[in-house]
This record gives C-alpha cells, structure tokens and sequence, in this order.
C-alpha cells in the first residue's frame, strides 16, 4: 500500500506550507492583513498536523522531498514592495494547491479503505485548505494592481 507515502507528501507539504506564511508574516509585518492572516493560517495549519498524526500512526509514512522543491528558495527570506509582496503570496499558492491536491489524492485512499476517521480529517482539512487558497486568490487580486501597474520605480 502507498497511502504511508502520500500520507509523508502531505505531512510535509503541511508543516513547509506553515513555515512559508510564517515566513511571508514576518518578512511582510509593513502590511497588517498579512502579517495577521498568515500567522492564522499557519496555526490552522498547525491544527491539521496534529489532526493527521493519529492517521501516520496508524498507517506509517515514507518522506519525500517534493514539497520542500516546491518550496522557493526566495520563500526562505521574504521579497521586498509590492512585487515582492505579490510573488510571495503567489509560491504561497502553488503550495497550498499541492497540498490541496495531496488532500485530495488522501480522500480518495480514504474513501475506498472506507476509512470514517480519515475521511472527516481529510474533509475538515480540504476545507481549510480551500479558504486558504482563496484567501490567496482574493490577496493576490487586491495586490496585483498596485503592484504592476500604479506603482512606480
């Protein structure tokens, strides 16, 4: 069964996900709303951590290196300006939306092992997951303008 590596995707897609709006809360601390809602995020994300430990105890995990690829180089130190600000929200989004994928490809294993426990962790989690991919989305809309075309130098 591969669901232990799926399950080691997931974890550690989740806790570099966290670490990334850690990273963009604090490198972005001029722009309050981001700094406040990353910091939530995080933590929400933190919930989901723990909320998957009893599943990798139950059927392992193997660790794979894939999210940390995702995880831009630039995401370690955070870009400065709006442009900055906007290509930060954005690697924040494809790592959400591998995570939100990862969830998804857990939810179909979850499904066909009839699985009740996983299936409502991953239920809970994939609609965390969504509110912040639109988060994301509605953030990067409201910076782009700014940042693209208003903006000057």
């Amino acid at each position: 069964m591969h669901l232990a590596t799926y399950l080691g995707l997931l974890h550690t897609s989740l806790r570099t996900l966290a670490d990334a709006f850690r990273e963009v809360a604090k490198g972005h601390g001029d722009e309050p709303d981001v700094q406040h809602t990353c910091t939530v995020l995080a933590s929400r994300i933190d919930e989901q951590v723990s909320a998957l430990g009893p599943i990798v105890e139950r059927y392992g995990e193997h660790s794979e290196p894939e999210p940390e690829r995702l995880h831009a180089a630039e995401l370690k130190e955070t870009r400065s300006g709006g442009v900055g600000l906007l290509r930060d929200l954005q690697d924040l989004y494809a790592l959400a939306s591998f995570t939100d994928i990862t969830w998804t490809v857990v939810g179909q294993a979850a499904q066909a092992l009839r699985d009740e426990e996983l299936i409502d962790v991953v239920s809970t989690c994939e609609q965390d997951t969504a509110r912040q991919l639109a988060w994301l989305k509605t953030r990067i809309k409201q910076s782009a303008p700014q940042a693209l075309i208003a903006a000057r130098g």
